[in-house]
Protein backbone atom coordinates (compact mmCIF):
# COMPACT_ATOMS: atom_id res chain seq x y z
CA UNK A 1 0.00 0.00 0.00
CA UNK A 2 3.16 2.36 -0.93
CA UNK A 3 4.12 2.45 2.72
CA UNK A 4 6.90 0.29 4.87
CA UNK A 5 7.20 -0.28 8.50
CA UNK A 6 10.02 1.08 10.05
CA UNK A 7 9.71 -0.49 13.48
CA UNK A 8 10.23 1.25 16.75
CA UNK A 9 13.71 2.41 16.57
CA UNK A 10 14.73 4.22 13.91
CA UNK A 11 17.24 7.03 14.62
CA UNK A 12 19.63 6.36 12.09
CA UNK A 13 17.23 5.28 9.47
CA UNK A 14 15.29 8.40 9.98
CA UNK A 15 18.36 10.71 9.70
CA UNK A 16 18.73 8.87 6.70
CA UNK A 17 15.42 9.90 5.40
CA UNK A 18 15.40 13.29 6.21
CA UNK A 19 19.02 13.53 4.61
CA UNK A 20 16.92 12.13 1.38
CA UNK A 21 14.43 13.94 1.95
CA UNK A 22 11.67 11.54 2.06
CA UNK A 23 8.58 11.39 3.98
CA UNK A 24 7.56 9.31 7.02
CA UNK A 25 4.18 8.79 8.81
CA UNK A 26 2.97 7.14 12.08
CA UNK A 27 2.01 3.61 11.68
CA UNK A 28 -2.02 3.52 12.66
CA UNK A 29 -1.68 1.50 16.06
CA UNK A 30 -4.94 2.88 17.89
CA UNK A 31 -6.53 2.49 21.38
CA UNK A 32 -7.77 -1.16 21.12
CA UNK A 33 -6.58 -4.34 20.12
CA UNK A 34 -9.20 -7.37 18.95
CA UNK A 35 -7.28 -10.27 20.92
CA UNK A 36 -7.61 -14.44 20.49
CA UNK A 37 -6.02 -15.57 23.91
CA UNK A 38 -7.22 -19.45 23.11
CA UNK A 39 -9.42 -21.15 20.40
CA UNK A 40 -12.25 -22.10 23.32
CA UNK A 41 -12.83 -18.34 23.87
CA UNK A 42 -14.23 -15.78 21.81
CA UNK A 43 -12.22 -13.15 20.58
CA UNK A 44 -12.54 -9.47 22.59
CA UNK A 45 -11.83 -5.99 21.93
CA UNK A 46 -9.10 -4.97 24.62
CA UNK A 47 -7.58 -1.10 25.65
CA UNK A 48 -3.98 -0.89 24.42
CA UNK A 49 -1.72 1.62 27.03
CA UNK A 50 -0.60 4.87 24.93
CA UNK A 51 2.91 3.96 22.60
CA UNK A 52 5.80 6.49 23.71
CA UNK A 53 7.67 5.29 20.91
CA UNK A 54 5.78 5.39 17.49
CA UNK A 55 6.37 3.10 14.68
CA UNK A 56 6.85 4.94 11.69
CA UNK A 57 6.59 4.09 7.39
CA UNK A 58 8.04 5.34 4.60
CA UNK A 59 5.38 7.57 1.99
CA UNK A 60 5.47 5.76 -1.07
CA UNK A 61 7.32 2.46 0.06
CA UNK A 62 11.16 1.51 0.18
CA UNK A 63 11.11 1.29 -3.29
CA UNK A 64 11.51 5.25 -3.10
CA UNK A 65 14.66 4.44 -0.14
CA UNK A 66 15.97 2.68 -3.10
CA UNK A 67 15.55 4.56 -5.92
CA UNK A 68 17.02 7.56 -3.81
CA UNK A 69 19.75 6.01 -3.07
CA UNK A 70 19.90 4.81 -6.61
CA UNK A 71 19.74 8.57 -8.41
CA UNK A 72 23.38 9.51 -6.12
CA UNK A 73 25.28 7.00 -8.05
CA UNK A 74 26.35 7.01 -11.89
CA UNK A 75 23.32 4.50 -13.52
CA UNK A 76 26.53 2.69 -15.33
CA UNK A 77 28.12 1.88 -12.15
CA UNK A 78 24.77 -0.26 -10.84
CA UNK A 79 24.05 -3.79 -12.55
CA UNK A 80 21.14 -5.53 -11.97
CA UNK A 81 19.87 -8.86 -13.14
CA UNK A 82 23.07 -10.04 -11.92
CA UNK A 83 23.47 -12.99 -9.74
CA UNK A 84 27.66 -13.23 -8.62
CA UNK A 85 28.62 -16.85 -8.51
CA UNK A 86 32.10 -16.83 -7.39
CA UNK A 87 34.66 -14.55 -5.43
CA UNK A 88 38.36 -15.19 -6.04
CA UNK A 89 41.26 -13.36 -5.13
CA UNK A 90 43.83 -12.46 -7.53
CA UNK A 91 47.22 -10.40 -7.50
CA UNK A 92 45.69 -7.30 -5.50
CA UNK A 93 42.11 -7.94 -6.69
CA UNK A 94 39.31 -9.53 -5.71
CA UNK A 95 37.36 -10.62 -8.83
CA UNK A 96 33.49 -10.97 -8.50
CA UNK A 97 32.04 -13.48 -11.41
CA UNK A 98 28.57 -13.82 -12.66
CA UNK A 99 27.91 -15.21 -15.67
CA UNK A 100 29.16 -13.37 -18.68
CA UNK A 101 30.52 -10.88 -16.76
CA UNK A 102 33.99 -10.57 -14.93
CA UNK A 103 34.54 -7.62 -11.86
CA UNK A 104 37.68 -6.39 -10.63
CA UNK A 105 37.50 -4.90 -7.52
CA UNK A 106 39.85 -3.25 -4.54
CA UNK A 107 36.76 -3.61 -2.29
CA UNK A 108 33.46 -6.03 -1.94
CA UNK A 109 31.09 -5.53 0.40
CA UNK A 110 28.41 -8.16 0.82
CA UNK A 111 24.84 -7.34 1.93
CA UNK A 112 23.25 -10.98 1.62
CA UNK A 113 22.26 -12.93 4.66
CA UNK A 114 25.03 -14.49 5.60
CA UNK A 115 23.83 -18.27 5.47
CA UNK A 116 22.96 -17.21 1.95
CA UNK A 117 26.18 -15.72 0.91
CA UNK A 118 27.93 -19.16 1.96
CA UNK A 119 25.69 -21.49 0.36
CA UNK A 120 25.42 -19.64 -3.06
CA UNK A 121 28.80 -17.95 -3.17
CA UNK A 122 32.04 -19.99 -4.08
CA UNK A 123 34.83 -17.87 -2.49
CA UNK A 124 38.35 -18.71 -3.26
CA UNK A 125 40.72 -18.91 -1.27
CA UNK A 126 37.84 -20.93 1.28
CA UNK A 127 36.46 -18.68 3.84
CA UNK A 128 37.41 -19.56 7.58
CA UNK A 129 35.71 -22.82 8.65
CA UNK A 130 34.61 -20.70 11.55
CA UNK A 131 32.76 -18.32 9.61
CA UNK A 132 31.01 -20.60 7.66
CA UNK A 133 29.21 -22.89 10.85
CA UNK A 134 28.52 -19.55 12.27
CA UNK A 135 27.01 -18.41 9.27
CA UNK A 136 25.11 -21.54 8.79
CA UNK A 137 23.25 -20.90 12.27
CA UNK A 138 22.52 -17.51 11.96
CA UNK A 139 19.03 -16.23 11.13
CA UNK A 140 17.56 -14.35 8.46
CA UNK A 141 15.40 -12.42 9.54
CA UNK A 142 11.63 -12.37 8.04
CA UNK A 143 13.28 -15.36 6.23
CA UNK A 144 10.37 -17.59 7.94
CA UNK A 145 7.77 -15.58 7.75
CA UNK A 146 4.99 -15.20 5.01
CA UNK A 147 3.77 -11.33 5.02
CA UNK A 148 0.57 -11.22 3.88
CA UNK A 149 -1.98 -7.65 2.33
CA UNK A 150 -5.60 -7.47 1.89
CA UNK A 151 -6.48 -3.93 0.03
CA UNK A 152 -10.35 -2.65 0.90
CA UNK A 153 -12.76 -0.47 -1.06
CA UNK A 154 -13.20 0.64 2.87
CA UNK A 155 -11.76 0.65 5.54
CA UNK A 156 -14.16 -1.24 7.86
CA UNK A 157 -12.30 -1.91 10.73
CA UNK A 158 -12.15 1.56 11.40
CA UNK A 159 -15.50 1.56 13.03
CA UNK A 160 -16.79 2.15 16.74
CA UNK A 161 -16.21 -1.66 18.82
CA UNK A 162 -13.50 -2.18 15.99
CA UNK A 163 -9.82 -2.23 15.25
CA UNK A 164 -7.46 -2.92 12.50
CA UNK A 165 -4.74 -4.02 14.94
CA UNK A 166 -5.11 -7.88 15.32
CA UNK A 167 -2.70 -10.04 17.91
CA UNK A 168 -4.17 -13.99 18.11
CA UNK A 169 -2.85 -16.82 19.70
CA UNK A 170 -4.73 -18.96 17.81
CA UNK A 171 -4.08 -17.82 14.26
CA UNK A 172 -3.02 -18.72 11.78
CA UNK A 173 -2.64 -14.80 11.68
CA UNK A 174 -0.53 -13.72 14.83
CA UNK A 175 -0.43 -9.93 13.83
CA UNK A 176 -2.09 -7.91 11.87
CA UNK A 177 -2.31 -4.03 11.45
CA UNK A 178 -3.92 -1.53 9.26
CA UNK A 179 -1.99 -0.57 6.45
CA UNK A 180 -3.41 2.33 4.28
CA UNK A 181 -1.09 4.79 2.66
CA UNK A 182 -0.51 8.20 3.72
CA UNK A 183 -3.20 9.71 1.98
CA UNK A 184 -5.46 7.70 3.74
CA UNK A 185 -7.21 7.04 -0.28
CA UNK A 186 -6.20 3.28 -0.47
CA UNK A 187 -7.05 0.98 2.53
CA UNK A 188 -5.34 -2.23 3.65
CA UNK A 189 -4.84 -4.92 6.31
CA UNK A 190 -1.15 -6.10 6.73
CA UNK A 191 0.04 -8.66 8.60
CA UNK A 192 2.14 -12.25 8.81
CA UNK A 193 1.32 -15.70 8.70
CA UNK A 194 3.42 -18.34 10.31
CA UNK A 195 6.46 -19.86 7.75
CA UNK A 196 5.21 -23.35 8.23
CA UNK A 197 2.09 -22.74 5.49
CA UNK A 198 4.88 -22.17 2.85
CA UNK A 199 3.61 -25.59 1.69
CA UNK A 200 0.36 -24.43 1.40
CA UNK A 201 -0.85 -23.18 -2.22
CA UNK A 202 -1.67 -19.33 -2.52
CA UNK A 203 -5.23 -19.90 -2.75
CA UNK A 204 -5.23 -21.84 0.37
CA UNK A 205 -3.00 -19.46 2.50
CA UNK A 206 -5.71 -17.00 1.33
CA UNK A 207 -8.81 -18.82 2.51
CA UNK A 208 -7.14 -19.55 5.64
CA UNK A 209 -6.91 -15.72 6.07
CA UNK A 210 -10.06 -14.76 5.56
CA UNK A 211 -11.78 -17.21 7.65
CA UNK A 212 -9.61 -16.18 10.65
CA UNK A 213 -10.79 -12.53 9.52
CA UNK A 214 -14.33 -13.03 9.14
CA UNK A 215 -14.51 -14.39 12.93
CA UNK A 216 -13.52 -10.36 13.72
CA UNK A 217 -15.59 -9.06 10.61
CA UNK A 218 -17.65 -11.05 9.52
CA UNK A 219 -18.85 -11.71 5.65
CA UNK A 220 -17.14 -7.97 4.67
CA UNK A 221 -13.50 -9.19 5.10
CA UNK A 222 -14.77 -11.58 2.12
CA UNK A 223 -15.25 -8.24 0.06
CA UNK A 224 -11.24 -7.59 -0.87
CA UNK A 225 -9.47 -6.09 -4.15
CA UNK A 226 -6.40 -7.73 -4.15
CA UNK A 227 -4.81 -9.89 -1.56
CA UNK A 228 -0.95 -10.16 -1.50
CA UNK A 229 2.00 -12.29 0.21
CA UNK A 230 5.52 -12.85 0.13
CA UNK A 231 6.89 -16.12 1.05
CA UNK A 232 9.87 -15.23 2.25
CA UNK A 233 11.72 -18.64 1.71
CA UNK A 234 10.76 -18.57 -1.89
CA UNK A 235 12.84 -15.65 -2.16
CA UNK A 236 16.28 -17.04 -3.73
CA UNK A 237 18.20 -14.00 -3.75
CA UNK A 238 17.44 -13.28 -0.07
CA UNK A 239 17.32 -16.45 1.65
CA UNK A 240 18.81 -19.90 1.99
CA UNK A 241 17.00 -22.48 4.00
CA UNK A 242 19.50 -23.56 7.37
CA UNK A 243 20.49 -27.00 7.72
CA UNK A 244 19.38 -26.73 11.43
CA UNK A 245 16.46 -25.13 13.41
CA UNK A 246 17.37 -21.51 14.47
CA UNK A 247 15.61 -18.83 16.60
CA UNK A 248 14.81 -15.64 15.78
CA UNK A 249 18.20 -13.21 15.67
CA UNK A 250 20.10 -16.13 16.61
CA UNK A 251 23.54 -14.95 16.02
CA UNK A 252 23.19 -11.61 14.53
CA UNK A 253 25.30 -9.41 15.20
CA UNK A 254 28.43 -11.52 15.74
CA UNK A 255 31.91 -10.49 16.28
CA UNK A 256 33.13 -12.86 12.84
CA UNK A 257 30.99 -11.10 10.96
CA UNK A 258 32.83 -7.54 12.09
CA UNK A 259 35.91 -8.86 10.35
CA UNK A 260 36.94 -8.86 6.94
CA UNK A 261 37.79 -11.35 5.02
CA UNK A 262 39.65 -12.13 2.12
CA UNK A 263 43.14 -10.47 2.87
CA UNK A 264 40.78 -7.67 3.79
CA UNK A 265 39.01 -7.64 0.26
CA UNK A 266 35.54 -8.46 1.57
CA UNK A 267 33.27 -6.99 4.15
CA UNK A 268 29.86 -8.41 5.79
CA UNK A 269 27.27 -5.88 6.17
CA UNK A 270 23.41 -6.36 6.31
CA UNK A 271 21.01 -6.22 8.85
CA UNK A 272 21.98 -9.68 10.38
CA UNK A 273 25.45 -8.71 10.69
CA UNK A 274 24.51 -5.19 12.82
CA UNK A 275 25.98 -5.10 16.11
CA UNK A 276 22.73 -2.96 17.19
CA UNK A 277 18.74 -3.56 15.70
CA UNK A 278 19.67 -6.37 13.64
CA UNK A 279 17.32 -8.10 11.74
CA UNK A 280 15.13 -4.49 11.44
CA UNK A 281 15.92 -1.68 8.58
CA UNK A 282 17.63 0.38 11.68
CA UNK A 283 20.16 -2.52 11.82
CA UNK A 284 20.62 -2.20 8.04
CA UNK A 285 21.91 1.08 8.18
CA UNK A 286 24.18 1.43 10.99
CA UNK A 287 26.10 -2.02 9.63
CA UNK A 288 26.27 0.08 6.24
CA UNK A 289 27.30 3.10 8.48
CA UNK A 290 30.04 0.97 10.09
CA UNK A 291 31.17 -0.90 7.60
CA UNK A 292 31.91 1.94 5.45
CA UNK A 293 34.05 3.61 8.08
CA UNK A 294 35.62 0.84 8.34
CA UNK A 295 37.00 0.98 4.70
CA UNK A 296 37.55 4.49 4.91
CA UNK A 297 39.60 4.22 7.89
CA UNK A 298 41.54 1.76 6.36
CA UNK A 299 42.16 2.85 2.66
Amino acid sequence: MGATWLGVKHTHLTQLLQELELKTFEQVIGDKVIYEAISTSPPYLASLPPNPEPSLRIVGGSSTLINALAAKIDPQAILLDTCITELKLKDDSIIATSEGIVLRCNTIISTLPPNLLINKIHCSPTLPAELINLAKQTHTWMGDSIKIALRYAEPFWRAENSSGTIMSNVGPIPEMYDHSNAEDTHYALMGFLNGAFHSLTKAERLQLVTTQLKKYYGKVAEQYISYHETVWRNEAHSFYPNEDHVLPHQNNGHPLFQKSYLEGKLYLAGTETAEHYPGYMEGAIHSATTVAEKILTEA
